[in-house]
């Protein structure tokens, strides 16, 4: 039998589109020998549907997804799609997760999915009825269990602990191959994770696994794809799992697998990727995953700005690290003619970060244009002399700056349709060192989700690479020796009102991502002072986090979608 896995990139309610879409691959896959093809989970309406899912007619558009597949699908492939259903078991929600299969214009099978998340990202237990029961199906002698992506991550310490084992299930019931569609989203590490945990069931059951996972960007969440397709062991005394064949990265891809063809790679999984182990959560600083963390904010930018139909983007180059990266992966992301970058210097403005910022625009090749905010600003404080009268310059001079900038900057979005970028990274939003309706004005935070030490890691990897290959580096080494500063007074840096990144990050780190108490972390070794003082100013900076741009999220938990805390409250952990 001969196995197609399409891993392809759905629009969220674009029935249509992604029906063609996948008529298309089947139609290549056949052409390419294939028996079966099978695509990601809901697939037809795209992942996660979020809130439109209470609606009846987003519904009814998957249905007749479905149903347009059965009449125009080719016949002598069979495919099998994800695809939202109404729940037929007349008990609980009433929509199901499903997944199908088409042969010969009938749906000769279908399995909904039981393990429902309600963590991190996803609240599919909101709108779903988990699946009354597991069973096989039976294709050319083989027979196969479907487990739709969550129904394979029960064994993962990530997940919540459920009653129901899908896996053990089909396996009882004699699965021979484990199929598993998924919408799993990228962050650091993942891929490690999951192929982690597709070893230890492919270990214990001794079937092939077959992983079928989404790729593209849909709001804040990036699918990496990585489809793959791993085997148990053979031969005397051989029990590890080989790795047989896996999908692109980050891109559409069509990839084939012969069931005839067991166990023909002769490399065990772990020479393949190392080590392998749940990734811990933390500073991303190796020069394999700092790559991988690019290739997901490019398709992240080049994802939202396709879907949301913009076809330009701009940013505020300050000639700091933040923003030189965010003008750098713009120009990756849709090319250097359809990125413009504005430098809006004040008089606190050091002529070196306005030499900076035009040295990076002339490398990356995009146009760059000077917008000074001197005569807006003076303006402004001439307006507000009368209210401002006897008060010395502080945070209100310093924000509106920010917000000056802010202004000109959404001006240009508005004129020329262009998507404006905001350049905060983690830290800052975890801090609140940022400006409500000034640098943070955006429609995409595209590196909202890396510490400031992870900034300056895959900046220095950038350049790396760009040595390695020859030429010279692409982000000017001034910007990534420089101190950080916001330049909205005389002689700033962002260490006047901040920890020193190195200790900051490290901390966020424990806070955010491991979910430590301050207690544990001081534990740790760290200060009970420099703890509080962060937790208690992370808490503070809640409500602007509320009103950030999505966040393009890259860690095990993100600002936004990944992180849902109340504004109004006790801070009782500091």
């Amino acid at each position: 039998m001969r196995i197609a896995i399409a891993q392809i990139d759905s629009i969220i309610g674009d029935f249509e589109g992604n029906t063609n879409k996948v008529i298309s691959f089947t139609r290549e896959a056949q052409k390419q020998g294939a028996d079966v093809v099978f695509f990601p989970e809901l697939v037809l309406c795209g992942y996660p549907p979020m809130d439109l899912l209470d609606q009846d007619s987003f519904t009814e558009g998957s249905i007749r997804a479905l149903r347009q597949l059965q009449r125009e699908l080719p016949e002598g492939i069979t495919v099998g799609v994800g695809y939202v259903s109404r729940n037929r078991s007349g008990r609980g929600k009433l929509l199901s997760n499903n997944f199908g299969i088409i042969q010969n214009g009938q749906v000769i099978f279908e399995q909904e999915k039981t393990l429902l998340p309600t963590y991190d990202v996803f609240d599919e237990a909101r709108y779903f009825e988990s699946a009354e029961e597991r069973n096989i199906f039976t294709f050319k002698g083989n027979r196969i269990g479907i487990a739709i992506c969550e129904d394979m991550w029960r064994e993962s310490t990530t997940a919540t602990h459920y009653p129901v084992d899908p896996i053990r299930e089909l396996l009882d019931k004699g699965a021979s191959i484990l199929v598993v569609p998924s919408a799993s989203p990228y962050y650091a590490y993942k891929m490690e994770q999951r192929l982690a945990l597709a070893e230890k069931i492919s270990r214990r059951g001794t079937v092939p696994i077959v992983y079928i996972n989404a790729v593209g960007a849909n709001d804040s969440i990036i699918f990496d794809g990585r489809s793959f397709v791993m085997e148990p062991g053979v031969g005397a005394g051989e029990t590890a799992p080989r790795l047989t064949a896996m999908a692109k990265g980050f891109e559409e891809d069509l990839l084939f697998w012969d069931t005839e063809g067991i166990h023909q790679s002769d490399t065990p999984l772990r020479s393949l990727h190392g080590t392998l182990g749940i990734g811990r959560p933390g500073l991303v600083t190796t020069a394999e995953e700092l790559d991988t963390i690019e290739k997901a904010l490019v398709l992240g930018i080049r994802g939202y700005m396709q879907k949301c139909g913009f076809k330009r983007a701009h940013v505020g180059l300050s000639g700091g690290i933040d923003s030189a990266l965010v003008a750098y992966l713009a120009v990756q992301a849709i090319g250097p003619e359809q990125v413009r970058c504005f430098g809006l210097p004040s008089r606190f403005s050091s002529q070196g970060s306005k030499d900076d910022a035009q040295e990076l625009a002339r490398n990356l090749g995009c146009r760059y244009d000077m917008l000074p905010i001197e005569p807006a600003f003076e303006a402004y404080l001439n307006t507000l002399g009368p209210v401002f009268e006897g008060r010395p310059f502080d945070l209100a001079e310093e924000n509106l700056q920010a917000r000056i900038r802010g202004t000109l900057l959404m001006a240009y979005s508005n004129k020329f349709d262009s998507m404006l970028l905001t350049t905060g990274n983690k830290s800052e939003l975890a801090m609140g060192y940022c400006t409500l309706y000034g640098d943070m004005a955006g429609a995409l935070a595209p590196i909202g989700d890396l510490f400031k030490m992870e900034v300056f890691a895959l900046c220095r990897r950038i350049n790396q690479r760009e040595i390695e290959a020859g030429r010279k580096p692409i982000i000017p080494e001034v910007i990534l020796t420089k101190p950080p500063s916001a330049e909205l007074r005389p002689n700033q840096t962002d260490q006047d009102s901040l920890p020193p990144y190195e200790e900051l990050d490290e901390v966020l780190n424990l806070y955010l991502l491991d979910n430590l108490s301050k207690p544990e972390i001081v534990q740790l070794g760290w200060s009970e002072e420099l703890v509080t003082r962060i937790i208690r100013t992370v808490a503070k900076a809640e409500y602007k986090r509320r009103q950030a741009p999505p966040v393009l999220k890259v860690s095990q938990r993100a600002f936004g979608m990944g992180r849902r805390m109340p504004i109004a409250r006790s801070i009782y952990e500091g």
